[in-house]
């Protein structure tokens, strides 16, 4: 097999990526080319992402490649998920995208509700109800009477807003898409009921476009901004957590995956949507996957979590968290991931020990306290939805692949096999990134199918990690007490 070489952009909720990778000899490798912050601005008591230093540093990102001699097939771009960017008639980018944590849409759901109600919204989409969802960010948008809305001539998604901007041409891919709550996932296009009731249109969006299909190639301002000819820019599975279940080192379908991140995805791959009464209850989402597949899963606040601990903490090293964790008290505090108190606190710290009070548990006074705390929260929220998964898989779970930057976190990976009592193995930590370069290949024909993608990502993967359950009755008996205390508040 020949040397074939892709570039990937990355962009996580924190941060982004440009990575080159390289196929050779049935392998694939990774090399980060450039990082940088995918920074929110807050202005006016909202917060937007700074667009045009994301697509400035996505540009240099290329311009480094360039500069390397390398020559690249295609470029794929990935990102989170519901956030879009306006462009008006003249093709100008019409205003800052918010960004999902703004507040503006706390309350929003409900407001959709008063002329869809909430079954019906879940029936014909098969998405869980988050209030940041597009659906709810566009009608509270049109509620406010935004400007930008109202003159807008393409709304594109965060990662088909990128690929605008590097070939001229408007596309919506379908898995990003399919996050916005909008997407009826049986035929795979736009729900007119819910387009109408926002006030919107079909044609207001690029054309769909599955994973696979080529969008564009790079403009001539692009191509002399960054040094790269005339490159194709590939649709992949541009829904990050697409492109990171696309890279499950699976062997077979008896699995549920974790994708570790700023976000914790946990769910299965299915060749149909799950709608039914009971995952309308239990508020599982049907997203977009690769091949026609459908990513059956819950959202789990993750390392959001620490993360935002960790900058009250900038004296300390992410190793002597851990350090600090272990030699704390398991299970002495406990909290629900999820509740709203969590969303987006001024003081992670103190939205924790206001959980803890409101529950009447002692509260973390250390900062190993507070990290264990949260990886011991996480395991037994990972256990919740594992048996929730139980209920909605027409497959039995006989294993948790875990994906994403979480891979590599030991001691969380360890709490979580033991909350959940079956296996746990590792795939790579650059899960997005693999997913994201491996549909390129198959564009450009290095494989052919799901199957030949992820025996090459087994094939390259040398750092998985397999882990065993232990203490059994000691985490049965916490996940008593975590139940006790789950709490939305």
């Amino acid at each position: 097999m020949s040397t074939r070489h892709f570039a990937a952009v990355d962009l996580g909720a924190t941060s982004g990526r440009v990575i080159l990778a390289t196929i050779a000899e049935g392998k694939i490798s990774m090399e980060e080319i450039h990082r940088f912050a995918d920074p929110i601005i807050q202005m006016q008591g909202h917060f937007y992402w700074d667009f045009p230093a994301i697509y400035k540093s996505v540009v240099e990102g290329l311009a480094k490649i360039a500069a390397s001699g390398v020559a690249i097939e295609s470029i794929g771009i990935d990102t989170w998920g519901v956030d879009f960017a306006m462009f008006g008639e003249d093709g100008a980018l019409l205003r800052l995208p918010y960004c999902y944590r703004d507040p503006h849409t706390t309350d929003a759901p409900e407001k959709f509700f008063e002329r869809m109600p909430r079954k019906e919204l879940y029936e014909k989409t098969g998405i869980q109800i988050m209030n940041f969802n597009s659906v709810f960010q566009f009608d509270t948008l049109r509620r406010n009477n935004c400007s930008a809305l109202n003159a807008a001539e393409k709304i594109l998604f965060i990662p088909d807003a990128l690929a605008y901007l590097l070939t001229g041409e408007a596309v919506t891919e379908y898995t990003i898409a399919s996050t916005a709550q909008m997407i009826d996932p049986r035929t795979k296009l736009w729900d007119e009921d819910i387009l109408n009731l926002l006030g919107l249109s079909a044609d207001k969006f690029g054309r769909m476009v599955m994973p696979g299909q080529k969008i564009g190639q790079l403009t001539a301002e692009v191509q002399r901004l960054t040094g790269l000819g005339a490159v194709p820019v590939v649709a992949v599975a541009s829904h990050d957590t697409g492109s990171a279940v696309a890279a499950v080192p699976a062997e077979d379908e008896n699995y549920a995956y974790l994708s570790s991140g700023t976000w914790s995805l946990m769910g299965i791959e299915s060749a149909e949507p799950i709608i039914s009464e009971r995952s309308f209850e239990l508020n599982f989402t049907n997203e977009g996957g690769i091949e026609g597949t459908i990513r059956v899963l819950k959202n789990i606040c993750g390392m959001w979590l620490l993360e935002r601990c960790r900058a009250e903490w900038p004296e300390m090293g992410y190793a002597e968290l851990i350090a600090a964790a272990e030699s704390a008290e398991s299970f002495r505090s406990l909290i629900n991931p999820d509740a709203k108190c969590f969303a987006n606190p001024e003081s992670m710290t103190t939205a924790i020990v206001d959980y803890c009070n409101a529950t009447n548990q002692p509260a973390p006074e250390t900062i190993g306290q507070f990290v264990r705390c949260i990886f011991d929260s996480l395991a037994l929220r990972y256990r919740q939805v594992v048996e929730m998964l139980r209920e909605l898989s027409p497959v039995a779970i006989e294993k948790l692949y875990v994906i994403g930057g979480g891979a590599r976190n030991q001691m969380l990976n360890q709490c979580t096999v033991n909350a959940i009592g079956i296996p746990v193995e590792t795939g790579s930590s650059e899960s997005t990134a693999v997913g994201n370069v491996m549909m390129q290949a198959k564009w450009a024909g290095v494989v052919d199918s799901i199957s030949q993608m992820r025996a090459m990502i087994r094939e390259s993967l040398d750092d998985g990690v397999r882990y065993e359950p232990k203490q059994a009755d000691i985490w049965s008996a916490a996940y008593d007490k975590y139940m006790s205390v789950y709490k939305d508040l």
